[in-house]
């Protein structure tokens, strides 16, 4: 009888895609993974940089020793930052879990489990370097039109609030053919979207010395045939050049949507977290996207309460929201990170002080992103249709989409049948905080490549794999030229 599995996902987009890769490669080892009833397998792909991450972890692992119990066959696997950095101590405080994998090594993880089927005993596998591009790996995606690449994996900033360096290790570039390898085998699977993934997604190109690459690898996107929407995260502001925001405004099916994370707007907190920019810096990049893109979507990242903020401090990241208008923010409370330099510096702040701040924040945030999306009102919007984003479509009869600049829209699909991966274009009538509504019928409706293909695998289960090699020594063939015009 075929085995079953369930992969429960902690954390950023690099975990959301690991767990694809997760997915992929139990499938490809004869699993299935669990519509109902007990798996037999779980797997936990965790994150550390949240607050109480081991916490959560343990709590849930005892749920689940309760159920295993039960089930003697069952094994447990524990993946992901958290397990790279608490190897030693996962298996003492929970020796019912059957493997340890770090996140250099996921591509393990079906070997590990047989050892520890075969001897009884857990196994903890936890490597210093990358073993396997992810990217090599089978993968199950949970998307047939919209896909994850990763262009690189690990960081080489010193953050002070961030231990994902440290875990991810340095960064890690793949050969600029590799990549658009993987994205034309996509295409031609039907998908239409590419997200370009990496922990500071626009320093590629440092370990091959071309500051350039970044917006090169966007132009070479745009050659694509069929290749409809290019998106990317998470850039970093330091690395954020007048070539990649030229490369933007200039490929079309580059969406106009940034994520730039800001986490602070003190110049004197961002010194602190070792951030290599300042106030202004970050302003400037904002106001050069939207003087080359007027209508690009803009979201961020910022954290309350680091370590000696002041109100002064606090007010000067209020008013950087205020002056950057952002669509929406990623907002956080700062948590203090064991093995992080954060974690030892004096001044750390009350809790209500920052819960208060973050309130007033939550307020700030929203009153511009309603604002921003306000604007919208009245006009029309392309959306590529997804398959499960809008929690109450059911009951209102809608359909969901994203607009070209990543915008939740919900719309109706009047008589025209709409399948999740085509484009229509419809006429926004309401704005929200963080979504757009259409009550009128489309304007349009387009039946794509990615339509057919989740049309065609209704019920099926795939799993795809690009065996495109693990990023080499040397320097990679350069990308085509970007045109005499470019900035």
């Amino acid at each position: 009888m075929t085995k079953t599995y369930e992969v429960r996902t902690y954390g950023c987009q690099m975990n959301v895609h690991d767990s694809e890769r997760l997915s992929g490669l139990l499938e490809t080892a004869g699993y299935a993974k669990a519509d109902e009833g007990t798996p037999d397998l779980v797997v936990f792909n965790t994150c550390a940089v949240r607050e109480n991450a081991d916490n959560k972890l343990y709590g849930n692992l005892g749920h689940i020793a309760s159920v295993k119990e039960q089930n003697p066959g069952m094994q447990i696997a524990v993946g992901g930052c958290l397990a790279q950095k608490d190897r030693d101590t996962i298996t003492k405080r929970a020796p019912y879990v059957d493997v340890v994998f770090g996140t250099h090594n996921i591509g393990s993880l079906p070997v590990l489990l047989e050892r520890a089927r075969i001897a009884e005993e857990s196994q903890v596998e936890i490597l210093e370097s990358l073993e396997v591009f992810p990217s090599t790996l089978p993968t199950k995606r949970d998307s047939v039109f919209a896909a994850w690449v990763s262009i690189s994996v690990g960081c080489n900033n010193t953050c002070t609030f961030c231990i994902v360096p440290s875990l991810r290790g340095k960064e890690k570039d793949r050969r600029p053919g590799e990549i658009l390898a993987e994205i034309e085998a996509l295409v031609a699977d039907g998908v239409v979207e590419v997200t370009l993934l990496g922990q500071n997604v626009n320093s590629y190109g440092v370990e091959f010395g071309d500051r350039q690459a970044f917006g090169k690898l966007l132009r070479a996107c745009g050659e694509i045939k069929g290749l409809e929407r290019v998106r990317f995260t998470s850039p970093h502001p330091k690395d954020f050049t007048d070539d990649v925001i030229a490369a933007m405004a200039e490929t079309p099916n580059v969406m106009p949507q940034l994520h730039m994370p800001l986490q602070s707007g003190s110049d004197r907190v961002l010194k602190a977290m070792r951030r290599s920019y300042r106030q202004e810096k970050f302003l400037g990049i904002i106001d050069r996207v939207r003087a080359a893109m007027p209508d690009a979507a803009i979201t961020t990242d910022i954290i309350v309460g680091f370590p000696g903020e002041t109100e002064e401090d606090f007010l000067q990241t209020m008013e950087v929201v205020r002056r950057a208008r952002f669509t929406s923010a990623f907002t956080f409370q700062y948590s203090q990170r064991p093995g992080t330099p954060a974690a030892d510096l004096p001044d750390q702040l009350p809790k209500a002080v920052v819960q208060e701040r973050y309130d007033r924040l939550i307020e700030v945030v929203n009153e511009v992103a309603w604002d921003e999306a306000r604007k919208q009102e009245g006009r029309v919007v392309e959306l590529l249709v997804a398959d499960h984003e809008g929690k109450k479509d059911g009951a209102t009869h809608r359909l969901t989409g994203r607009a070209r600049d990543n915008r939740l829209v919900h719309f109706v699909p009047g008589d025209h049948s709409v399948r999740p991966g085509d484009m229509v274009e419809a006429r926004i009538t309401y704005a929200a905080p963080h979504h757009l509504v259409s009550d009128d019928a489309p304007i349009s409706v387009r039946r794509t490549p990615a339509g057919d293909a989740w049309e065609s695998r209704q019920g099926r289960t795939e799993v795809r794999s690009v065996g495109l090699g693990m990023p080499s020594l040397g320097v990679p063939a350069p990308l085509p030229p970007a045109p005499a015009c470019a900035i």
